[in-house]
C-alpha cells in the first residue's frame, strides 16, 4: 500500500494526472473519503492525464458522467444517493467494472457493501482519501488484479 500526503487540491490533480499518464484500458479505480476530501478532485487531474479537455464535475445526481476525446474513455460514478443492493442493480452499473478504458468510483464502499469484490474486474486501485486539515490529505492506494 503506499501512501500520499497532498498540501493543496493542486497537489491531489497532480497525482491523478500521473496516474492517468499510466492508466490502461479496463482500470476501475476505487474512491473512499468523506465529503470534501478531494474525490472529484483526483478525478480532475486522471482526466487531465487522459488528455480529455471537458470540465469534469461529480455526476451526484446522474450516477455516471462519461468523457471521451482523450487517450482513453473515462467514466466517472459516484454513488452516494445509493443506499440499497437494490437500487445498484437496478442501476445497471455492471458493465463499468469491465470498461472499455477507466472507470472511477466514487463512494465504492456503497458497492462493496452490497457483495461486490474488486476480483471481478480486471486492475482495481483501491484509493481512500482522508482529511488531515483543511488543505493537507492523506490518500493511501493499492492496486489488486491482474
Amino acid at each position: 500500500m503506499a501512501t500520499f500526503i497532498s498540501h493543496s487540491p493542486a497537489e491531489t490533480e497532480a497525482l491523478g494526472e500521473s496516474w492517468g499518464r499510466a492508466a490502461e484500458r479496463r482500470l476501475v479505480i476505487g474512491l473512499s473519503g468523506d465529503l470534501g476530501a478531494g474525490k472529484t478532485q483526483l478525478v480532475k487531474g486522471l482526466a487531465r492525464g487522459l488528455d480529455i479537455v471537458a470540465r469534469v464535475h461529480s455526476p451526484t445526481f446522474t450516477l455516471v458522467n462519461e468523457y471521451g476525446g482523450g487517450r482513453l474513455r473515462l467514466f466517472h460514478l459516484d454513488l452516494y444517493r445509493i443506499e440499497t443492493p437494490a437500487q445498484l442493480i437496478g442501476a445497471g452499473l455492471e458493465d463499468y467494472l469491465h470498461p472499455d478504458g477507466v472507470a472511477v468510483i466514487e463512494w465504492v464502499e456503497r458497492w462493496t457493501d452490497c457483495g461486490w469484490r474488486s476480483a471481478e474486474c480486471g486492475v482495481f486501485r483501491r484509493v481512500a482519501i482522508e482529511i488531515m486539515d483543511e488543505t493537507e490529505r492523506r490518500i493511501t492506494y493499492e492496486d489488486s488484479g491482474a
